[in-house]
């Protein structure tokens, strides 16, 4: 075909997929060159895509001394000998990950052994690579020789741009990039979510499997065109492009059973064969609708979740704790909730913290109905977890981001704080999340007689405010605005609380207003849309709770 046929099995190809057309890319302006890979422009074209190829990673910038083609040529024989390249044991960083054919032919899958074994003789600080096996067989598609495709791999793994990530590299960034995106399919993908809590015992462990999804299971034709974007664009590609996946197999699997006893299982399956009901252009059509975080919201966010791993000492693959063992039977006990609907509840809430164990600060039944109380035994401890029963047999809550000593940094005024993480729930009579929303105005209360008039006003600029004019100006709804530098009175803020009151901003314009003495509360929803409001409007406090988390 081309002079990058050496390793393709073509029998195996979809030549008449191919187009012989001689076309050139000649731009360089980044914004014309994304467009470009989004719309496929050298999808059809194999020799142009190698060519695209070597150039986009020809220009990623690399540590000084990175080992080139001839660097391949003169470890490969000391390497591997004269050992047949299909026995060849690989290293352990690869975590057995399948090794895709990608209609490679035999001299082809035998080359993806040796050049991963020539990288871990060259990159000795790398301890955890599954994508790599799927990256190497990919790019043999469009390498010349063996030496060519190390010499790329080896400038992807090089990198050094801090702001362009591409391909995890330790236990540590590949273990809180599946904790990221649990946190986002948590935001965007709710009703595939739901399904995975109702038939997993583990959500993480099926999120964990995100990578693997695109770098092992999606078919060639599908895995080249996120990778031409990758190419362009960065990391951020792969999560979007793994949500609309799990979007898709929600859609078409939705109310039918199981295939298999385990919905790992069957995602996999899902993914090798998506060709049945989506095409890679809707594939990537569906990933760009997506109104995901920036890059900087998202980096932010994989830095809180290491930084969480670090602390739980968790930085080598090992078994991590489930949502089963964090909320235990045995270890756990409420007058609110069982323990079912307390699991239903940490899969809600983000990944770093669902590592941690439910620890009991206060109940009203012990600590009496004062709001005094509440705030002593509740400072100190970020986040926590308020629940609260209805005399009507309502159940609802709330998950606060922000320590409740905040609230002093309004002095005598009654300020809001908290972060975009925090949102209330229903637990009865129906489980519903409420998606978080932005309060424009935090400074909007004093103390005292007027404190119920400006409680209405904070409930009235949440409804207002639950649907952005502009949605740029979103914070991110897992940081704190200390992150972006921002003025407090730009801030989004959720919480609020004084010696009046507490009041929290929860999400589709649903807000919870409580009194004093603990004994009464008020909800306010916003009526354009069409979730049922958290609870009654006014109610009677029956059993009042929070929750801390216990490392």
């Amino acid at each position: 075909m081309d002079e990058y046929s050496r390793f393709v099995d073509w029998d195996k190809m979809d030549v008449s997929a191919q187009s012989q057309d001689t076309k050139e890319l000649t731009c360089t302006d980044f914004h014309e060159l994304k467009q470009l890979a989004r719309q496929g422009f050298w999808a059809k074209n194999h020799s142009l895509r190698a060519k695209v190829y070597h150039k986009l990673i020809s220009n990623i910038p690399c540590r000084t001394v990175t080992p080139d083609a001839n660097v391949y040529r003169d470890i490969v024989v000391k390497i591997i000998g004269k050992r047949n390249s299909s026995s060849l044991p690989l290293p352990e960083f690869v975590d057995n990950s399948l090794i895709p054919t990608y209609c490679l032919n035999a001299e082809g899958i035998g080359a993806v052994r040796k050049i991963i074994l020539c990288i871990s003789n060259q990159f000795p600080d790398i301890s955890f690579c599954p994508a790599l096996p799927s990256v190497i067989a990919l790019l043999l598609h469009y390498s010349k020789d063996e030496a060519e495709c190390f010499e790329q791999v080896c400038r992807i793994l090089a990198c050094n741009d801090p702001s362009k990530r591409l391909i995890d590299q330790t236990f540590l960034a590949f273990e809180s990039s599946c904790m990221t995106f649990g946190d986002l399919v948590n935001k965007y993908c709710q009703a595939a979510h739901k399904l995975m809590v109702a038939v997993s015992e583990d959500v993480l462990e099926v999120y964990s499997d995100w990578q693997r999804w695109l770098f092992g299971e999606l078919p060639m034709a599908y895995i080249a065109r996120v990778f031409d974007v990758f190419l362009v664009e960065g990391y951020k590609v792969l999560y979007r492009v793994a949500l609309a996946l799990l979007k898709f197999f929600h859609k078409v699997r939705a109310g039918q059973p199981m295939e298999s006893d385990s919905i790992q299982q069957d995602i996999r399956a899902f993914v090798r064969d998506i060709a049945k009901s989506v095409s890679p252009e809707r594939l990537l059509e569906k990933a760009f609708a997506i109104r995901l975080f920036s890059r900087k919201e998202i980096q932010l966010l994989q830095m809180a979740n290491e930084k969480a791993l670090q602390q739980k000492g968790i930085t080598v693959k090992q078994k991590r704790q489930n949502v089963h063992l964090a909320v235990h039977a045995e270890n756990f006990k409420s007058e609110i909730v069982s323990v079912k609907e307390m699991r239903d509840i940490w899969s809600w809430i983000p990944e770093r913290f669902a590592l941690c164990q439910p620890l009991l600060l206060f109940t009203t039944l012990e600590h009496g109905c004062s709001l005094s109380r509440f705030y002593s035994h509740s400072e100190g401890h970020e986040p926590t977890l308020l629940l609260i029963k209805t005399t009507a047999k309502e159940v609802c809550g709330a998950y606060l981001s922000t320590d409740w000593s905040e609230r002093r940094r309004g002095g005598n005024k009654l300020s809001f704080f908290g972060t975009g993480e925090c949102f209330v729930f229903r637990l009865q009579p129906e489980v519903e999340r409420y998606e978080w929303v932005i309060i424009k105005h935090p400074e909007l209360a004093s103390t005292g007689s007027e404190t119920e008039n400006h409680a209405q006003t904070a409930s009235s600029t949440l409804s207002s405010s639950s649907i952005p004019s502009d949605p740029s100006d979103r914070l991110s709804p897992f940081l704190a605005a200390r992150h972006f530098n921002l003025p407090s009175k730009t801030a989004s803020m959720f919480m609020a609380g004084s010696s009046e009151c507490i009041i929290v901003g929860g999400g589709d314009g649903q807000a919870l207003y409580l009194d004093a003495d603990l004994n009464h509360g008020r909800t306010s929803h916003c009526n354009t849309f069409n979730n049922q409001p958290l609870c009654s409007e006014s109610f009677q406090i029956s059993i009042l709770e929070v929750w801390g988390f216990r490392d």
